[in-house]
């Protein structure tokens, strides 16, 4: 590889992270200067002991809060408009999402609505959408009560537009929560399911980031090091939930993960959104079914990437002189046997037929994955019948 050219490099927020961090979050609201925050959330997570817990902390600091529940497990615009409405309406001066990527992404985007008057495809990164996205916004803080999405350190929100039926990413640093509250405590009531679900997303982050297009040495050393943490952990975590360290060690592969995709994502992701869009399949088990599909198709392009991967699924050794693209087919066959058995073994199916798909809805999708941005910087370029061919390989 020749010197690069000049690459523009932004790292994330501050990060209060370990078991009690949730109790500094009052702390955290007056170094903001905040007095009056919109707790941005779902109905069912707002029943929950970890939501209760963030109550808790902001009672014991004395704040008083309104809550909006108005999120859906893959937010809309609309949550969006009614979130920013109730924002203004109430008088809130920051806004505190807590839950998994749903809560977190619609608050970034309740944030981005309460200063920026055009809708939100106006600010689609597809269509040069960072742009016109400003700094001026009130100060966010984001608390994850799931190891999946890493939304609380990203600088990215998907969100679905009834006007285009599709997810929009809206992209730009400014978007960043100012402050990052991530207590592994939070997750400890996650279902097996979720957290399975969840942690496959995480891995999937760290995956793509590794092999996406791109120049950052410093997202591919932490993608790797996610990749490790996922590999070690998430068995564990699905196994017990209640086990604090792998708990901790998941929520931590999540926030590199986020950290790390910056670099780019892939065809996986492409693939993902409109299952979650369309079929209304969670995000990170529609990761979990295409990602081997994925890695097969993207091997002759990204050899060396899912050789350093498949080292910390016990596949193989590093190979520092081997060059770029060579050798290592018998690595990679076995990487992407072990990607399909981790589904397994945490319980997600493994197909898109067992997850109920049916083959007739594979066109349509198709054609949504290509005009969704991920696939732009996968290793290997796609064509719609390319996407096309990986939802086949992945129905079975």
């Amino acid at each position: 590889m020749g010197v690069p050219t000049v690459t523009t490099f932004s790292f994330p927020t501050t990060i209060d992270f370990g078991i009690g961090a949730v109790d500094r979050i009052g702390q955290r609201m007056t170094e903001l200067g905040a007095l009056r925050p919109l707790l941005v959330t779902d109905a069912g997570l707002a029943k929950t002991e970890a939501f209760a817990r963030v109550r808790q902390a902001l009672d014991a600091a004395r704040v008083q809060f309104v809550v909006f529940t108005g999120v859906e497990p893959n937010p809309t615009d609309e949550n969006v408009e009614a979130g920013a409405t109730a924002f203004k309406y109430d008088g809130c001066d920051i806004i505190i999402a807590v839950g998994g990527g749903s809560a977190i992404d619609v608050g970034k985007a309740i944030r981005l609505r309460s200063t920026h008057g055009k809708p939100l495809l106006h600010y689609d990164d597809a269509d040069d959408g960072a742009s016109r996205i400003r700094s001026e916004m009130p100060p966010m803080i984001a608390v994850p009560t799931t190891a999946g999405t890493g939304s609380e350190v990203g600088r990215s929100a998907v969100i679905t537009v009834g006007e285009v039926n599709r997810k929009v990413v809206i992209f730009s640093p400014h978007l960043i929560p100012s402050v990052a509250i991530c207590d592994p405590e939070l997750t400890i009531g996650l279902p097996p399911h979720l957290t399975a679900a969840t942690g496959m997303d995480a891995l999937s982050h760290n995956l793509e980031a590794v092999a996406a297009v791109g120049y950052h040495p410093m997202c591919e050393a932490i993608a790797v090091q996610g990749i490790a943490l996922v590999a070690e952990n998430l068995r564990l975590a699905v196994e017990d939930g209640r086990n604090r360290q792998a708990r901790h060690n998941m929520m931590m592969a999540s926030m590199m993960g986020a950290i790390a995709f910056q670099k780019g994502l892939g065809a996986a992701h492409s693939l993902a959104h409109p299952l979650s869009t369309e079929l209304s399949m969670h995000h990170g088990l529609a990761n979990a079914i295409v990602l081997p599909r994925v890695v097969q198709f993207n091997r002759s392009a990204a050899r060396g990437a899912y050789i350093r991967a498949a080292h910390y699924f016990g596949i193989g050794r590093p190979k520092k002189t081997e060059p770029e693209g060579k050798g290592g087919d018998d690595v990679i066959d076995a990487f992407i046997a072990s990607l399909e058995q981790l589904s397994a073994d945490i319980g997600l199916p493994t197909s898109l037929s067992a997850a109920g798909v049916s083959r007739d809805a594979l066109p349509a999708l198709a054609d949504k994955a290509y005009q969704d941005a991920c696939h732009q910087l996968n290793p290997r370029k796609c064509t719609r019948d390319d996407l096309l061919g990986l939802y086949e390989a992945a129905f079975e």
